[in-house]
């Protein structure tokens, strides 16, 4: 007789819980089935179906010209290939920054269509009460602060954030606002290493890092980059796990020469 194991989702309680007994939280980007599937089999906790879709699926510039409707697409086709892992994902520039009916109606919207378990929001006590009015209708909200992307013409630049005093105390008055608020994490993106570790600690729900040293409570990279898929985007605190750009050019390439060599598809390769 053959048992089923049963594969339990990785929940906003159990992200608590991990932070409470000191156990690091992995998170990677997704965008497509494929690649959640082996995300999801690897075990990873969290996979973001980040904006930055737009910037490695789609080619732009910045994060901004994603729409509500390219995120549902991509979040609806991760959360198929998903069993274990939380599916988080970003609500895109210009759907929760205005009024709080938007927000809440965007991210009722992203629910109800992606089949996503959560979503992320950058920004602090400016959309504080657009974030308490999507967790009062019983959605969860990571938050985001440091390097917000979606703010980058504003910033100037994707540089290190909170390095002055100044910026410091405003990203420690925002996570307490955003814990307050009811968000259950919040990333920490390309902040000095001590502000985040003062940051995780000084908060009871979890902080995922990027850029932001090993005091978090966890960890996420947009999975293009941590596979060496993206060339040349090589900051200081991405870690290359392997190299997936040469592997699929040099495949390709063997590919083209058998093709062009007639040498397939062999005889064993056909009807």
């Amino acid at each position: 007789m053959s048992v089923h194991k049963t594969i339990k989702r990785v929940t906003t309680s159990a992200l608590r819980d991990m932070k409470a007994r000191n156990e690091k939280i992995s998170m990677l980007t997704s965008y497509d089935y494929s690649m959640a599937r082996v995300l999801d089999e690897a075990g990873i906790d969290v996979i973001l179906v980040g904006d930055s879709a737009a910037n490695v699926f789609a080619g732009f510039e910045t994060t901004l010209p994603i729409t509500l409707d390219n995120m549902i697409y991509h979040a609806a086709a991760v959360s198929r290939g998903t069993k274990r892992a939380m599916v988080l994902a970003d609500l895109p520039f210009g759907e929760y920054q205005g009024s709080v009916e938007k927000a809440y109606e965007a991210a009722v919207r992203m629910m109800k269509e992606s089949g996503a378990h959560a979503l992320k929001l950058e920004g602090g006590v400016e959309i504080i009460d657009n974030i308490k009015k999507i967790v009062q209708a019983g959605i969860p909200v990571c938050g985001h602060l440091g390097l917000t992307p979606q703010s980058i013409y504003k910033f100037g630049d994707f540089g290190v954030r909170a390095k002055e005093e100044a910026e410091a105390e405003k990203l420690r008055t925002d996570a307490l606002a955003l814990q307050e608020a009811g968000c259950f994490a919040v990333v920490l993106e390309k902040i000095p290493a001590k502000l985040a570790e003062e940051v995780s600690q000084s908060l009871e729900i979890p902080t995922i890092g990027i850029g932001a040293g090993n005091g978090c409570d966890g960890q996420v990279l947009v999975v293009n980059d941590m596979l060496g898929m993206t060339k040349d985007f090589k900051p200081k605190f991405l870690r290359q796990y392997t190299n997936i750009y040469d592997i699929i050019s040099t495949a390709t390439a063997e590919y083209v020469a058998d093709v062009k060599s007639k040498n397939y598809p062999n005889e064993n390769e056909q009807y």
